[in-house]
């Protein structure tokens, strides 16, 4: 029975050790020269058997997470569901400082972009670094009742790893 109960605690510790692993080869840091970016953004939401439209209003968050380089946003483009352009944010580049911010804003009364309207971020730096956090967050405030949520941009390209 003392076997048993130490082959147990033995595997235990074995599985223990392996999903430790597992967790921290996940959570390797990956450093960047630039990237292309997806960021879901909803200038309204639909609600209600009539389906409703739900209007919200948009901020676009790029905060620079790496502190000891800067990075240079290069576009800021606006897309509707469709996947056509609205509008870009950039007529130059933006420099963002170590552990710096850089932010847009669409008004809840803007819903030419529809519920799946999205922005594509580009992203540059001299030095390999942290990438970015890329997010969007929506809020909408109707008589009493408010909703807000975020989403996260996603990488779909890589520029010089």
């Amino acid at each position: 029975m003392r076997k048993d109960a130490k082959r147990r605690g033995s595997l235990f510790i074995s599985l223990w050790f392996l999903l430790g692993l597992s967790l921290s080869a996940r959570q390797a840091i990956e450093l960047s020269k630039g990237q292309s970016l997806y960021v879901p953004v909803y200038s309204h939401i639909y609600w209600g058997s009539t389906q409703r439209q739900y209007n919200l209003a948009c901020t676009l968050s790029i905060r620079n997470v790496d502190p000891r380089h800067s990075l240079v946003v290069t576009h800021v483009d606006y897309h509707d569901t469709g996947g056509k352009k609205i509008r870009s944010y950039l007529e130059k580049p933006a420099r963002i400082p170590p552990l710096g911010t850089l932010e847009y804003y669409i008004e809840e009364k803007d819903t030419q972009g529809g519920s799946g309207a999205n922005f594509i971020v580009r992203w540059t730096s001299q030095e390999s670094m942290n990438a970015p956090i890329v997010q969007t967050v929506m809020i909408g405030v109707e008589a009493a009742q408010g909703i807000s949520f975020t989403c996260e941009g996603r990488a779909i390209a890589e520029y010089d790893k």
